[in-house]
C-alpha cells in the first residue's frame, strides 16, 4: 500500500487515482522511445498535409509567390465537371475492383486451405504473389502491350479463332474495366495471403462438427468460413477501397487517362492540375478533398473494428 493510500485509509478518504511520480517518469521514457518515429511522421506526413491545406487556399503557379484567395479553389472545384467526372470514374473503378479483390482471394484461400495439399497451396500462393512486388508502371506497360489492338496476345488469340480484334484500351467503355481487372490481377496475391491466414485461424473442430451434422462444402463455407473471415474481410475491403481511390500509376501507364478522359481518376486530376497546368492551389484543393474521403473510410474502419471487439 502506498503512502497516499495509507493516508487515505486512515482519514477515510478514497485512494488517489492520480499517476505517481515513477509512473509519470515511465510515461516520459516511453515518449522518448517513439520520438524518432514521431519526428519522421511529422516531416513526411503532417507538415506536407498542413502545407497542402495552406496552398489549397491560394493561387500558386510555382513561378510566383502564393496569393491568398480563400475558398475560391473549393468553389471552383464544386463547379468543375472534370472533377466530378474523375470522382465518378474513381467510384466506378472502386465498384469493379474492390468486390473482385475480395471474392476471388476468399474463394481461393478456402480452396487452398481446405482442399488443396500444402505443397500445391504454397506454389499457388508464391506464383500469385509475384505481381504484388512488381512495379505498377512495369505491370501497366506489360498489359498495355498485351492488350494492343494489332499485336497484343489477346487480339492474336481472337484472330486465331476467327474473330475480329478488339481495341480494349481505345474503347471508353472497355478501358476502365480493363484497368480495374489488371488491378485485381495484381492485388490478388496480397489479399490471398491475408484470407489464407484468416482461414487457418478458424478452428478445425467447427468444420468436423458441421460434417457430422451433414453439412456440405458450400454450407461450411457459408456458415463457418464467411463469419470467421469477417474481421479479415473488413480489413481487406477498407485497404482495397483506399488503394482504389489512390490509383494513379496503373492508369497512367496503361491509358494516360484516356480515351477522352474515360479513365481519368482523382489522383490523375491532381497530377494534371499541379504538374501540367501548374495550378498548385487547385491541385491542393483536390488533394484535400481526397484526404477527407480517405479519412472517412479510415474512421469507418475504426468504428467497425470497435464494433467487432
Amino acid at each position: 500500500m502506498t503512502t497516499l493510500q495509507a493516508r487515505g485509509a486512515r482519514t477515510g478518504a478514497p485512494p488517489s487515482t492520480a499517476p505517481t511520480r515513477p509512473a509519470r517518469r515511465a510515461g516520459w521514457g516511453g515518449l522518448l522511445y517513439i520520438a524518432p518515429s514521431l519526428l519522421v511522421l511529422t516531416f513526411i506526413a503532417i507538415i506536407p498535409i498542413v502545407f497542402s491545406g495552406y496552398l489549397s487556399l491560394t493561387r500558386y503557379d510555382v513561378l510566383s509567390d502564393p496569393v491568398f484567395t480563400g475558398l475560391d479553389n473549393y468553389t471552383r472545384l464544386l463547379n468543375d465537371p472534370n472533377f466530378w467526372g474523375a470522382l465518378r470514374t474513381t467510384a466506378i473503378y472502386t465498384l469493379i475492383a474492390v468486390p473482385l479483390q475480395m471474392i476471388i482471394p476468399m474463394i481461393l484461400a478456402e480452396f487452398l486451405a481446405r482442399v488443396a495439399g500444402p505443397r500445391f497451396s504454397s506454389i499457388v500462393r508464391s506464383v500469385l504473389f509475384v505481381p504484388v512486388v512488381a512495379s505498377l508502371i512495369l505491370v501497366g506497360t506489360v498489359w498495355q502491350y498485351m492488350l494492343a489492338p494489332d499485336s497484343g496476345i489477346f487480339n492474336v488469340m481472337l484472330k486465331a479463332m476467327g474473330l475480329s480484334s478488339v481495341n480494349f484500351l481505345g474503347n471508353p467503355q472497355l478501358a476502365l474495366i480493363c484497368v480495374a481487372l489488371v488491378s485485381v490481377w495484381k492485388n490478388i496475391g496480397y489479399f490471398l495471403v491475408l484470407f489464407y491466414a484468416g482461414v487457418q485461424d478458424i478452428p478445425v473442430e467447427q468444420y468436423e462438427a458441421a460434417r457430422v451434422d451433414g453439412a456440405g462444402g458450400f454450407k461450411q463455407f457459408l456458415h463457418i468460413t464467411l463469419p470467421g473471415l469477417k474481421p479479415v474481410t473488413l480489413l481487406c475491403t477498407i485497404l482495397a477501397t483506399i488503394w482504389s481511390f489512390q490509383v494513379f500509376d496503373l492508369v497512367y501507364s496503361m491509358t494516360g487517362g484516356g480515351p477522352g478522359g474515360a479513365t481519368t481518376t482523382i489522383v490523375m486530376g491532381i497530377y494534371e492540375a499541379g504538374f501540367k497546368s501548374f495550378q498548385m492551389g487547385y491541385a491542393s484543393a483536390i488533394a484535400m478533398v481526397l484526404l477527407v474521403i480517405v479519412l472517412i473510410v479510415s474512421i469507418v474502419q475504426r468504428l467497425a473494428f470497435r464494433e467487432e471487439h
